[in-house]
């Protein structure tokens, strides 16, 4: 029953964001104390659908410490937290004492040696159904349903988690993302963002908005693009920055990282499922160039007929419906076709569109904004061969009604 799990969805965004807003503005210690309680009250009543998830064991976590902290008791008033009105902001003397952007080491750029080379940005992209573009520009169409770790090195942690877009088919986009920022110097502290399907936030799962009460902290923020659709990260202090996006249903996944960072791991023994760096295992791949050769070869010989469709597309119409957003038919346009075929969800479109406008911000090499099959590395049929037969089988279906329908 593939659709339990979306009925029982994880709301712990939903208790940290009233929490937040109920606490935006300072006020008496006993009104933090008495909107704590309610968070907690709130964060205890999801723990059925939320157990195993980090955004719910980070604010139990959190909970305790703010209790100690501000010497709260669990017993006392609670009240439901509403938002309220923040005061107009005032602008502190300039030497009050108050986190900034200031020390050096918390500039990647300026902490280097001064007369070493400057830094060579890499680009991970993660989106679609979902289709990958490592940091070594590898372009690979993959399965891994579930979770799974993008990145994992000594500064931050990222992992997506995957649903099925259609009951029975092996066809996935995310629905889950959690990135963990470790704590850094005199930089930030230990922060976590969440986001998952409807639940884009503009915040940590702590409320706040930048790296804490350290001196760099303001060298890690969010900024809210568009509410709702679009989240910047902005990681100074390592020098990356990370666009998150919902587009339909589904979360997208953009990076620009020094080429330094991404090889900081910890242990190189487990790194091999790090997929921003390594690419997807080898039996979770999909040769989408097999599929399209398929398509191709239909649309070719004249078999397709109006109203013949996979999933509400016909090659023709999700091949015309592409190119309306990406007139380049590189290695973006055919996973966009793809994901019409595999899924018929037209935002799938738009999702490849906007893995290509992160590219073109993200990537410092112009030259290699567009992919293409002669400039990345596919897995091989021999390898994918059963991934392969079930995208395959998509178009086998349409040729087989056409046959159908010739010999009536």
């Amino acid at each position: 029953m593939p659709f339990v799990a979306a009925t029982l969805q994880c709301k712990i965004l939903k208790c940290n964001s009233e929490f937040w807003a109920s606490t935006s503005s300072s006020g008496p210690e006993e009104e933090f104390c008495t909107a704590l309680r309610a968070y907690n009250n709130c964060v205890r009543r999801t723990a059925r659908t939320c157990r195993g998830d980090l955004a719910y064991h980070s604010a139990q976590h959190g909970i305790e410490d703010l209790m100690i902290q501000h010497n709260c008791s669990k017993e006392g008033p609670t009240t439901q937290p509403r938002a309220r009105t923040p005061p107009p902001p005032v602008q502190p003397p300039p030497d009050i004492n108050v986190p900034s952007d200031r020390p050096e080491v918390c500039h990647y750029e300026r902490s280097l040696p001064r007369n070493a080379a400057p830094p060579n940005f890499t680009h991970c992209g993660f989106f679609g159904d979902p289709h990958l573009r490592t940091f070594n520009d590898d372009f690979q169409t993959c399965k891994v349903e579930g979770a799974w770790p993008l990145i994992h090195n000594k500064y931050l942690s990222v992992q997506v988690t995957n649903t099925p877009v259609v009951p029975g088919s092996s066809a996935t986009a995310t629905s889950k993302l959690t990135i963990i920022f470790k704590d850094f110097q005199e930089c930030v502290d230990q922060k976590m963002y969440h986001a998952e399907t409807d639940e884009l936030p503009a915040a940590f799962a702590d409320g706040s908005k930048n790296g804490g009460d350290r001196h760099g902290a303001n060298t890690l923020r969010i900024v809210e693009k568009v509410p709702g659709q679009h989240v910047e990260i902005q990681a100074r202090y390592i020098g990356t920055t990370f666009v998150v996006r919902q587009v339909g249903r589904y979360l997208t996944f953009a990076v620009r990282m020094p080429e330094e960072v991404v090889h900081s791991v910890e242990d190189q023994d487990n790194q091999d499922l790090y997929l921003c760096l390594h690419g997807c295992p080898a039996n979770q791949r999909i040769d989408f160039r097999t599929f399209r050769a398929h398509a191709a070869e239909s649309h070719g010989l004249g078999r397709g007929r109006p109203g013949t469709s996979t999933h509400g597309f016909t090659y023709q119409s999700a091949m015309a419906k592409c190119k309306e957003r990406l007139p380049v038919e590189d290695l973006y346009f055919q996973s966009c076709v793809f994901d019409l075929l595999s899924s018929g969800d037209i935002n799938f479109t738009l999702a490849a569109y906007y893995a290509f406008e992160d590219v073109k911000m993200l990537h410092s090499n112009k030259d290699k904004y567009h992919l293409f099959e002669g400039d990345t590395i596919f897995s091989s049929a021999s390898e994918n061969w059963g991934f392969s037969f079930l995208i395959i089988s998509l178009v086998v279906v349409q040729l087989w009604t056409d046959m159908c329908f010739i010999c009536l």
